[in-house]
């Protein structure tokens, strides 16, 4: 391994984006009752992070080693 590769940064918050899609999403039924706006958008919200979270961590990754 090269030096400069070996002093960058592994992690690019890929983990923390997945995490935070899933606590949206896990959320995002209790909200639903006392506002059904703020609940759509807490699911939709969710998804989305997570799906950007998922694409940092694993596709991404996998496009630039081929």
């Amino acid at each position: 391994m090269a030096h400069n590769q070996h002093n960058k940064s592994r992690n690019s918050g890929g983990f923390a984006l997945i995490i935070l899609g899933a606590l949206l999403l896990f959320l995002a039924p209790n909200i639903n009752p006392t506002s059904p706006e703020l609940g759509t958008m807490a699911l939709i919200g969710g998804i989305i992070i997570g799906a950007l979270g998922f694409y940092i961590k694993f596709i991404r990754n996998k496009e630039k080693k081929v």
